[in-house]
């Protein structure tokens, strides 16, 4: 099926996206316009949705590279992948600043994001030829919204036949014009599906999104709600685990990196959505996007 991957292939996943220095500010409330407030703790960490997923699919099991593009003060990025299983082959280095993030953290574990592009808006068509030279058709490719260039990832990838997932966050209205019919997977979640369909309940969303991309295989997260898998012959719901929220930073990322194991694995959508719902749940009960992810033996 065109969702599955053959087992006994031996195959190489990549993940082309973000590297972020994530500077977390742990508060009581969401700071309102005109007010300001001392913050009850302050971390700096990595990120970034390429970063963070990157780091899942490592733990997750899967052999893993990371692209991406960084600058001189991105070092514990690149330590942090490499420290977590990530091939860095074909990471790059410039003067540039690195991306990074600012994220308020509230009492009840809910994140509040702002980021500042850097090196992640910096991929160039000529870069992403040289990396795209090291992978094939046996080959997977996870993309995100928060680096530049990515319609034309998806275009070569889609001619080398490679199984593409795009993850449509951070969303904007240019993500309408992607050549989102290439794609395998498109992975969304509430705000992304709404913004991309135009409707607001999950069956519209859904059914909207299919019938734009029919060739394309929908993965939509929907929080508390848990997840729901909808393909040429299959529509899965996977309740979300009712587990104590700590902060919800990274689940998403997570829940995508065991996602790809089980699609890797040959698994069926069900143990699949499954398995990526329990690394999510383990995920929010732990504070930070990178160090909440679980391992693949914790998650069994």
């Amino acid at each position: 099926m065109r969702y599955g991957i053959a087992k006994g292939k031996k195959m190489k996943v990549l993940c082309f996206g973000s590297a972020n220095l994530d500077h977390v500010y742990k508060v009581g409330h969401f700071t309102m316009p005109g007010e300001t407030q001392s913050c009850i703790d302050y971390n700096v960490k990595c990120g970034g949705k390429g970063n963070n997923q990157a780091i899942a699919m490592a733990l997750a099991g899967n052999e893993t590279y990371f692209a991406g593009i960084i600058g001189r003060d991105g070092g514990l990025l690149k330590d942090t992948l490499i420290k977590k299983g990530v091939h860095v082959d074909y990471l790059k280095c410039s003067e540039e600043p690195t991306g990074h993030a600012i994220i308020e953290v509230d009492s009840n574990g809910q994140n509040r994001i702002v980021l500042y592009g850097g090196t992640n808006k910096t991929i160039t068509p000529e870069y992403v030829d040289s990396v795209l030279s090291h992978f094939s058709s046996e080959d997977v490719i996870v993309l995100q919204n928060e680096i530049n260039n990515v319609p034309y990832i998806i275009e070569r990838c889609h001619e080398k036949g490679m199984r593409i997932f795009f993850n449509a966050a951070p969303y904007d209205e240019a993500v309408r014009d992607f050549p989102i019919e290439k794609v395998t997977w498109l992975v969304v979640n509430e705000t992304e599906g709404a913004a991309l369909s135009g409707e607001q309940d999950y069956e519209s969303i859904l059914r909207v999104l299919k019938q734009r991309y029919p060739n394309t295989n929908i993965l939509f997260t929907m929080g508390k709600e848990g997840s729901r898998i909808l393909t040429d012959t299959d529509d899965i719901k996977v309740d979300a685990m009712k587990v104590p929220v700590v902060d919800t930073t990274g689940a998403g990322d997570t829940y995508i990196g065991y996602f790809v194991r089980g699609i890797v694995e040959g698994m069926s959508l069900f143990e699949t959505a499954k398995l990526a719902t329990k690394a999510s749940a383990i995920s929010v009960t732990r504070a930070g996007a990178v160090d909440s992810i679980p391992g693949y033996d914790e998650v069994k």
